[in-house]
């Protein structure tokens, strides 16, 4: 075999382009046979078929129809989040031109730990993540009194379990140490992430309405403070309270300007985590929802939910860029001091990983492309998809509703079935490849979800939506 060409550079700058015939071929020959928005057959059909596509993964000699046989067995065996009836995760379908901006990023090919390997990408990425932070922090960023302007600012991460790791790490850092109160319906990543950084275990305050309990936040943060005082572990301020504006389960946002009000009354840090929600911030129609985002001294934002990026487009908006100094590493051969004092700029401090993709770049075209008008008919356009299911889902005398949408998640039931029923609808129409719904364990009973994120679902795939779990549910 000749030797292979590069994706860029001077001497084969085309390569690309006969190779993405093969892609987008294979891409539509692997969704035809799959059929649906799942592979048929389960598990274990699914895996025969790759083991069958793939046979032998490191052949002594290569072979060319590789590309077109592993992208068109993956295709007809993967989840595609662009049907309708895939619904069951905060998995959306990504824009074209954000997947195209992926590519040309892959090409490139930039590495974002040094200005030498990403000149033009780092201050892309300065530009956006500061544009992206005052969205969230628009009525905090006000000149102090020094007359120096207070600017805010984001870092790129790999997601909302990245961003909430980063978060309660700079809060450690910001107090020496800090213990973390959080709703019972905060994001698993929370807890996980105490433990990682080493932190006492996490205070729970019950969520009865799916929804932090505000009395009960205010009698944790009296009491832990309290402990805090009395056995010498730091004042009431080393406490850090997450707040969610965008359940997992159901898509409920907590009351955020109240637990602002106590966090401030309590002298206590606070961090937003609004991976789903956070995309409201481009609509007009339900950016007040988000009200109270701006008192959070960060933010977790996900654009891979509700701004339709290919994975990984996560950010962790930070009031305070001073937060950030606790991230200051030197390695000489990235940021070496006269490499900084003669002016490159040091990247190493913008994130825990030192490799990164440059994934700012889809983020921008998208901005640029869709303007916010744009992208908030797009959210305005999913959340209304999810009324129209809720009140399908309403009027059927043989379904449940949870409860009206806050976002675009429904959740629903067949009416009168066990938990153990409703579980096995789901798994039914996987394993037959008809419909990909998720489930949610709320009020000790077991509910389908279902979570709108494709702007193209009509009212015609939410009804066909309804009528297979009808169809499937044991009488």
């Amino acid at each position: 075999m000749s030797t292979p060409p590069l994706a860029s550079g001077p001497e084969d700058p085309g390569a690309l382009r006969p190779l993405l015939d093969t892609v987008l071929d294979a891409l539509r020959d692997g969704r035809e046979a799959r059929g649906g928005p799942l592979p048929a057959g389960g598990p274990e059909s699914v895996a025969r078929r790759l083991r069958d596509a793939v046979a032998d993964v490191l052949p002594e000699q290569g072979t060319e129809d590789a590309l077109r046989v592993l992208v068109q067995a993956l295709a007809e065996g993967a989840a595609d989040p662009a049907d309708p009836l895939c619904v069951a995760h905060l998995h959306c379908p990504p824009l074209a031109v954000a997947t195209a901006a992926d590519l040309a990023a892959s090409a490139l090919n930039p590495s974002m730990d040094s200005w030498d390997q990403a000149p033009a990408a780092s201050e892309l990425e300065a530009l956006v993540t500061e544009a992206l932070a005052t969205e969230v922090y628009k009525r905090a960023n006000k000149p102090r009194k020094s007359n120096e302007p207070h600017k805010s600012t984001a870092l790129v991460t790999t997601g909302g379990t990245e961003s909430n790791q980063l978060a309660l790490l700079l809060a450690r850092e910001a107090y020496a140490g800090v213990r973390l109160i959080c709703g019972a319906n905060a994001h698993h990543s929370l807890l996980r992430a105490a433990w990682l950084l080493g932190l006492p275990d996490p205070v729970v305050v019950p969520a009865p309405a799916g929804v932090m309990d505000l009395a009960a936040l205010d009698e944790a943060l009296t009491d832990c403070g309290d402990q805090r005082l009395r056995h010498g572990q730091g004042p009431r301020g080393s406490l850090l309270v997450a707040a969610t504006a965008g359940t997992t389960d159901a898509g409920l946002i907590d009351p955020l300007p109240d637990i602002a009000d106590l966090c401030e009354a309590h002298g206590t840090r606070l961090h937003i985590d609004a991976a789903y929600g956070g995309g409201l911030l481009f609509s007009d129609h339900h950016r007040g929802k988000l009200d109270g985002l701006d008192r959070a001294h960060t933010v977790t934002l996900d654009l891979h939910k509700l701004g339709w990026q290919p994975v990984a487009a996560g950010l962790l908006a930070v009031k305070d860029p001073h937060d950030l100094d606790a991230l200051s590493h030197r390695a000489d051969y990235l940021n070496a001091d006269d490499d900084t004092e003669a002016g490159l700029p040091d990247l190493l401090g913008r994130s825990l990983r030192t490799s990164r993709r440059p994934d700012i770049l889809k983020v921008a075209v998208t901005l640029k492309t869709l303007g916010r008008a744009g992208l908030g008919a797009l959210v305005d356009q999913v959340c209304a998809r999810a009324v129209e299911l809720a009140d399908l889902v309403e009027a059927h005398p043989g379904f449940e509703l949870y409860d009206p949408p806050t976002l675009s998640t429904v959740l629903f039931r067949p009416a009168e079935a066990s938990d153990e029923a409703v579980a096995t609808v789901r798994r039914t129409l996987l394993h037959e490849g008809r419909a990909v719904l998720g489930r949610a364990l709320l009020d000790d009973r077991l509910w389908l979800k279902a979570t709108l994120l494709n702007p193209y679902t009509r009212p015609g795939d939410l009804a066909a939506l309804l009528k297979l779990v009808e169809g499937h549910t044991p009488r």
